[in-house]
């Protein structure tokens, strides 16, 4: 990521932005020739967003989270793609990604309103190919930036599960889903959400942390 405070005037921002749309959901709406591993030709973006080169290089390089990305005469946003239109399969991106082999647990963003769904359901990926999630509770990538709940999943229980671990280019790690057995901690993020909880804990089958232990 370029270290020039003016890297990401609007401009830019508002490219990226585009780019990622047009990457990530929109490609088939506008007609991109986009393989099941997200990659589409440069000279058809720069045909379809009016970009040239240049702007579509800076865009990548210095997109904050480092969702796109390039490989000769092609380029992708490595992750969070629309299950509808766009060509993309779950196979063909984790086949472009690698597997995450680490044994730590793994972290993933939400609201309150969102616990008595995934009490029931666990974590989906709704109308993307995959759940994203962190390796670091710190981290940017792989969570929403406002969150009341950060919940902690345990990669050995998904393994367990028969499903696969993996990490795009960006460092964002990627499952399938995620079962509620998968799910051994709610950590409160804010002021009402640590009101709520023994209720949220409740809700998830959770039981408070022993103090000390």
């Amino acid at each position: 990521m370029s270290d020039d405070p003016d890297a990401r005037d609007g401009a830019t921002i508002a490219r990226s932005r585009r780019l990622s749309w047009l990457l990530r959901h929109g490609g088939a709406s506008m007609g991109l020739p986009m393989d099941e591993a997200g990659w589409v030709p440069i000279a058809a973006v720069l045909a379809a967003t009016g970009l040239d080169l240049a702007q579509l290089q800076h865009a990548v390089a210095t997109n904050d989270k480092r969702r796109l990305q390039l490989d000769g005469d092609r380029v992708r946003a490595c992750q969070g793609h629309s299950r509808d239109n766009t060509a993309v399969t779950r196979e063909g991106l984790e086949r472009s990604w690698q597997p995450w082999t680490g044994t730590t647990s793994l972290w993933h963003g939400t609201d309150t309103a969102a616990i008595a769904a995934i009490a029931i359901e666990g974590l989906s990926p709704m109308r993307r190919t995959h759940v994203h999630l962190a390796d670091d509770p710190a981290a940017k990538v792989g969570k929403r930036a406002q969150v009341a709940w950060l919940l902690e999943v345990d990669p050995a229980r998904l393994r367990a599960a028969g499903l696969g671990i993996f990490v795009a280019p960006n460092g964002v790690v990627l499952v399938r889903h995620v079962p509620r057995a998968c799910i051994i901690g709610a950590h409160p993020t804010t002021r009402r959400a640590h009101a709520e909880r023994a209720t949220v804990l409740a809700t998830l089958g959770l039981c408070e942390p022993v103090r000390g232990s």
